[in-house]
C-alpha cells in the first residue's frame, strides 16, 4: 500500500519546508525567494508584467482523470502563457493551494513535482505562495511575474485595419482531448469499464500537458517582429479574436481553410461526428498565441512553421466574419468556453 502522510502531522510551516526544500533560483532578478514574509525581485530597469489565475476543482479541472503532477505543471503553464501573450518573459511565480483532509502530503509532493517541472522548463523561480485547508475540493491560485523591455509589451488593443491575423501551432486538440476524457469517465462511472484512450496521445496531451509558447516570443525577438496585438487562446479562437476586435475597435475576416488543425485531431473529430472547424473555433485551452501584424511584416512569418496566417483585420463597420471552404461568408460568433455559465 502506498504511504500516506496526513498534512496535519507536518503543520503549515513543516509542509511549506517540505514542498520548497529543493527550490532552485534561476534568475538574477530574484533577490529574496521563499522563506521570508515576501519575495523581493529587481528587474533592472525592465517593465514588470503580472498575471494571476484561480483554478477550482469541478470547474477548471477534474481529478478523476487529471494526474496531480500534470495539474501542478498545467497550473503554472497557463499563467506563463499569459505572460508570453504580453510579449514578455516570465521570471517568477507564486503558487497557493487550498485542500481538504482527503489530500495527503504525498499527493501535494506530486502536485509540486509538476510545478517544479514547469518552472525548470521555462527558467522561472517559485518565490512564494500559501497553503490552507479547504472544506471541499482543491483550490489553486497562481500568480506569474515577468519582465519586458520598456514599451515592448503587446496588448489586445493595438490591431489596425489591414493587419494580418496569425496564430501559432494548431487548434482544437485540447477540446477533443477533454471530450474523449469526459466520455471515458462517463463510461467508467456507468459500466466500470477501464478507460480506452484509443491511442490518442496527441489530443490527451493537449488538455493534460499544454505548452506555453516561449519559442514564439524568442522568435519574435530574433526576427525583430513586433505584433500589433496579441493574446493567448484559452477560451477558443472565435471568442478570443472577438476580444481583440472589441479592444481594438476593428472587424475581421477569417478563412476556414487557413485554420491549422492537427491531422490526428481532425480524424478523431470526424470519428466523433464533430466538425474540426468548430473544434478549432470554439474549443478552449489550446494556449496558442493569437496575434496581429502589420502587412509589411508578412515576410517574417510566411515560411515560418510556427505560424499560420488565418485572416485579416477590417474596419469595425464591416463586422466580423469567417469565409468557409465553399466561399460562403458567415458572422463570427463566440461559442468558446465560459466557466461562468451553468454547468
Amino acid at each position: 500500500m502506498e504511504q500516506r502522510t496526513e498534512v496535519a502531522s507536518l503543520g503549515e510551516f513543516g509542509l511549506i519546508d517540505r514542498l520548497t526544500k529543493n527550490n532552485e533560483i534561476r534568475n538574477a532578478s530574484t533577490i529574496v525567494s521563499v522563506g521570508d514574509d515576501a519575495a523581493v525581485i529587481d528587474h533592472f530597469g525592465r517593465q514588470t508584467v503580472l498575471s494571476t489565475d484561480l483554478l477550482l476543482e469541478g470547474i477548471h479541472f477534474d481529478l478523476s482523470y487529471t494526474p496531480l503532477k500534470h495539474l501542478g505543471y498545467k497550473s503554472v503553464i497557463v499563467n506563463l502563457s499569459d505572460i508570453y501573450a504580453m510579449n514578455a518573459t516570465p521570471t517568477q511565480v507564486l503558487v497557493s493551494i487550498g485542500f481538504s483532509n482527503r489530500v495527503s502530503v504525498e499527493a501535494l509532493d506530486e502536485f509540486y513535482a509538476g510545478v517544479y517541472a514547469a518552472c525548470e522548463e521555462h527558467h522561472v523561480d517559485l518565490v512564494g505562495g500559501d497553503t490552507s485547508s479547504s472544506q471541499k475540493g482543491l483550490i489553486i491560485s497562481v500568480t506569474a511575474i515577468g519582465e519586458v523591455a520598456p514599451d515592448k509589451f503587446v496588448q489586445r488593443s493595438g490591431a489596425k485595419d489591414k493587419d494580418l491575423i496569425c496564430v501559432s501551432g494548431e487548434l482544437g486538440g485540447a477540446f477533443l482531448g477533454l471530450t474523449l476524457l469526459e466520455r471515458e469517465k462517463k463510461i467508467f462511472e456507468t459500466t466500470g469499464a477501464q478507460p480506452d484512450l484509443e491511442g490518442q496521445s496527441y489530443i490527451v496531451g493537449r488538455i493534460l500537458k499544454p505548452q506555453a509558447r516561449k519559442d514564439v516570443i524568442a522568435d519574435f525577438a530574433s526576427s525583430g517582429l513586433q505584433p500589433t496585438s496579441m493574446m493567448d487562446i484559452s477560451d477558443g479562437l472565435s471568442s478570443d479574436l472577438l476580444h481583440i476586435c472589441k479592444e481594438s475597435n476593428v472587424g475581421c475576416v477569417l478563412y476556414e481553410d487557413k485554420l491549422p488543425v492537427n491531422e490526428d485531431a481532425r480524424a478523431f473529430a470526424y470519428k466523433l461526428q464533430l466538425d474540426p472547424t468548430a473544434c478549432a473555433l470554439s474549443g478552449g485551452e489550446d494556449y496558442e498565441l493569437l496575434f496581429t501584424i502589420a502587412q509589411e511584416d508578412y515576410d517574417k512569418v510566411k515560411n515560418n512553421p510556427l505560424y499560420s496566417v488565418i485572416g485579416y483585420i477590417t474596419p469595425p463597420e464591416e463586422g466580423k466574419h469567417i469565409i468557409t471552404r465553399a466561399g460562403n461568408k458567415h458572422a463570427l460568433v463566440a461559442q468558446g468556453w465560459n466557466h461562468m455559465k451553468e454547468h
